[in-house]
């Protein structure tokens, strides 16, 4: 009698025998999904179900080759939407072919031969593996289809785009709109160069009352303003400073930026950009609308975040940010979305820069706790607030990349360039020749030659 056939034809009369099949049934469906039906039941279903199970652990290989081999390029098939929701079809037919296959296995367990005081824990191994496994994959088609959901809405379609000077340049706004205000005003704003080799990155601090912004003269600003944005007082706004310009494109000059939208951005932001590009002579391939309000969901969503007040901070009663509610204290403190967004935004007492320094530490703390392990978590909320918190032209193709040349910038040290008077920067007076040679200083810092010894 060959191998196979004490298990396709057992001694019924032997409950000892029965017994040991039924283990050796519910492992093999464990262990290799579709070898149960091969050998006990129905060959085709067992064919079908093996050959399913071997396309799964070769999928599995390939995909652990290319993350040690060629990182980019995983990262970039897996931050594609489409791959995403694909996969998320494939996890639920696994899962639908997992019940499939234990249930036909617990038929050919023939519980009634198998002793009475083992049928529970045969049938419980089964239990728990079916609820593991198909869990398991369920769980994961909604996490990523949901990832897919979320990409689709945060990140345009488009072509790769190719590093500037061997960087990528990416503005970074906060906005901050509020009923006492006519649109939204990016009140913290950030240009991020990153090397496109090193990951290295520098942060370049904008204030929110900067004046004279000068555009580039390919810019539709520059025929407004040929002197820089509000020069002698001159704009559309109550106030002629940075922040304003965002608000005068979008509420007065309606006619600007035509093609804006249709790019995944919008004439305010268009207009921003093109200040930036102005006051820092750098080329800006992208920006990150980051909106302040839906921000403190985000990191409600993250389990709050973990900063160090170095001075009690106020919480405003009203909008107009002269009447204190609470404070925050000095010191360690774990803070939840409301109480975050308060200590980056509130402004009572303490200067703009003060502010800028906050929304910086905010930023660098919100950034160490974004792991893999804490997002995947409670990736399910993440992504809810996600999808309202950014707005960027980053196209889906270079996700891949970006995260990878993210991975390289936490690891380094990031220079800071905050074009504040504590660096000898007027933002009423701005020096924008100054102002760029600290950005290249920082970009390109020169090494001190050695001193020759006699």
């Amino acid at each position: 009698m060959s191998v196979q056939a004490p298990i396709r034809y057992p001694d019924l009369t032997s409950r000892e025998g029965m017994t040991r099949r039924a283990w050796w049934l519910v492992g093999l469906n464990i262990v290799l999904p579709g070898a149960a039906q091969v050998l006990a039941g129905n060959r085709r279903l067992g064919r079908f179900g093996l050959g399913a199970t071997f396309a799964l652990i070769g999928a599995a290989v390939i995909a652990l080759l290319l993350t040690m081999l060629w990182r980019p390029l995983a990262l970039s098939i897996v931050a594609n939407s489409w791959f995403l929701w694909a996969l998320a079809v494939v996890l639920t037919f696994y899962a639908l072919l997992w019940v499939v296959l234990t249930l036909d296995t617990l038929r050919l367990v023939r519980f009634v031969r198998v002793l009475p005081s083992r049928r529970a824990w045969v049938a419980g191994l089964a239990a728990l593996s079916l609820v593991l496994a198909t869990g398991g994959a369920m769980w994961a088609a909604q996490l990523t289809s949901s990832a897919g959901g979320l990409l689709s809405k945060v990140f345009v379609a488009g072509p790769s785009v190719a590093p500037i000077n061997g960087r990528y340049n990416v503005l970074v706004l906060g906005g901050d709109a509020g009923p006492d205000r006519q649109g939204l005003r990016p009140d913290s704003t950030s240009v991020v160069s990153i090397d496109a080799a090193t990951g290295k990155a520098v942060v370049i601090g904008i204030p929110r009352d900067l004046q004279n912004a000068p555009f580039p003269q390919t810019s539709p600003m520059h025929a407004l303003y040929p002197n820089g944005y509000g020069a002698n007082g001159d704009c559309d706004v109550d106030v002629c400073q940075w922040n304003s310009i965002y608000t005068e494109v979008e509420v007065n000059r309606t006619e600007l930026y035509p093609d804006a939208v249709s790019k995944g951005s919008d004439r305010g932001i268009e207009a921003m950009r093109d200040a930036a590009e102005g006051v820092t002579g750098l080329t800006i391939q992208f920006y990150v609308l980051i909106d302040m309000a839906g921000f403190s969901q985000l990191i409600d969503a993250l389990g709050g975040v973990d900063v160090v007040v170095e001075h009690d901070v106020p919480i405003h009663a009203d909008e107009t940010f002269t009447t204190v509610r609470e404070w925050i204290k000095a010191g360690p403190q774990h803070l939840d979305g409301y109480h975050a967004l308060w200590f980056a935004r509130s402004r009572h007492g303490s200067s703009d820069y003060d502010r800028m320094n906050r929304q910086r530490q905010l930023q660098a703390a919100l950034l160490e706790q974004f792991t893999p392990a804490n997002v995947l978590t409670k990736f399910q909320a993440v992504a809810a607030a996600g999808s309202q918190v950014v707005k960027t032209d980053v196209p889906q193709s270079m996700l891949g990349y970006f995260v990878d040349l993210a991975a390289k910038t936490k690891q380094l040290p990031v220079t800071n360039v905050e074009l504040v008077p504590g660096n000898d920067v007027d933002p009423e007076h701005p020096d924008f020749a100054y102002i760029r040679t600290l950005i290249d200083q920082a970009l390109a810092p020169v090494t001190p030659t050695p001193t020759p010894t006699k």
